[in-house]
């Protein structure tokens, strides 16, 4: 699968086309409400080890200048530190987590609840999925099961 492909496959079984991307900067943390379009910017291609299958996955990487430039239209949250604050989960859950405590006023919930189902959080009746930098959005697997469950 090429990752054009890949891209595609996603953003058609994604339930949700609006992002909440989180990104460091300069010791504080970033984030920026993007379209897919927008977010596929930072798309690289990538492989796992061959220890975990070697299959394509895709994951996003922003570069230095990418989050400078992303910097200024973002939403500053605070420090870095608040990514490892809960230290029982995962930047990117705790990530999940300040959001949905900011922008939703609700408790933050862990779930499983996969891409195509459902956005990570709903903010005034629209779903986001919440992603970090450096965070792998699908693999070339799971897109072939999907197509599978469509076909």
């Amino acid at each position: 699968m090429t990752m054009q492909e890949m891209i595609n496959a996603y953003n058609a079984h994604s339930a949700s086309h609006t992002y909440a991307l989180g990104f460091v900067q300069g010791g504080d943390l970033y984030v920026a409400k993007l379209n897919f379009a927008q977010l596929s910017r930072y798309f690289k291609l990538d492989r796992a080890s061959k220890s975990h299958g070697g299959m394509l996955k895709i994951r996003i990487r922003m570069s230095a200048s990418d989050r400078a430039e992303l910097s200024y239209t973002a939403e500053k949250l605070g420090a870095e530190d608040l990514l490892t604050a809960d230290p029982a989960h995962n930047k990117g859950e705790n990530f999940e987590r300040i959001l949905t405590e900011r922008w939703t006023r609700q408790t933050w919930v862990k779930d499983n609840v996969p891409f195509w189902v459902a956005g990570d959080l709903q903010v005034n009746g629209v779903e986001i999925q919440v992603k970090l930098d450096k965070a792998e959005l699908t693999n070339e697997k799971l897109l072939g099961r999907l197509a599978s469950m469509v076909a």
